[in-house]
């Protein structure tokens, strides 16, 4: 069993890598690898989408590597489970409108766009926020309404199909933190960096067999 991290030059992915090795070894899924191979990423098991910065940037060094194809390849033909991380989320979406329109995947019936808090908090959004369970679903097993998640973004999902938003929290309103949709799923926050709560997700993605 592979569990490939898609390297395509969006942020320092050391932290990431640890923890799904760490959980990997715990819970006996194989190995982990950071790569921008296309051959390793196409005959991968699981793929993991980070992400970190602005979502046109990221949509046109992913879109611009080799990785793109293959993860392609990987989850809509091989049907092998995705997730989704941060900005590695948000592409799932039909359109990113940050800077300018901008063609995400379309795997997720939603448009990303920017935090509006309908109070006096600031954006971005950053720091730990309580997670309200929409929808279950098998990456949440163990984890209830009320745990913590580790955030930092400017711009969030709109998800237009309500059963694909599985989990938001608020902050001055809704902000979706988890979707999902067959094979796939996004955090908005980092797992790597939400404590014992984002390392059973990490576990838990790593069992899922949709």
């Amino acid at each position: 069993m592979l569990t490939a991290i898609i390297d395509y030059e969006s942020g320092n992915l050391h932290s990431a890598e640890k923890a799904f090795q760490r959980m990997a070894l715990e819970v006996g899924a194989g190995s982990v690898v950071v790569t921008s191979d296309p051959e390793v990423i196409a005959g991968a098991d699981r793929i993991v989408l980070p992400g970190d910065g602005a979502f046109p940037a990221c949509a046109a060094a992913l879109r611009a590597s080799g990785a793109f194809a293959a993860m392609v390849e990987a989850v809509e033909v091989k049907a092998r489970p995705f997730l989704g991380i941060c900005v590695g989320m948000q592409l799932m979406a039909r359109e990113g409108l940050e800077y300018q329109p901008t063609e995400g995947l379309g795997w997720i019936d939603g448009v990303v766009e920017r935090i509006t808090p309908d109070t006096a908090l600031k954006v971005p959004h950053m720091g730990w926020n309580d997670l309200v369970i929409d929808t279950p679903h098998p990456v949440l097993d163990g984890v209830t309404t009320g745990e913590h998640a580790y955030f930092v973004h400017s711009y969030q999902m709109r998800v237009d199909t309500p059963s694909q938003r599985v989990a938001h929290v608020d902050y001055g309103g809704d902000v979706t933190a988890i979707v999902a949709r067959d094979n796939r799923v996004g955090f908005q926050f980092h797992p790597e960096k939400s404590a014992a709560t984002g390392l059973r997700m990490i576990a838990n993605f790593l069992r899922w067999a949709p």
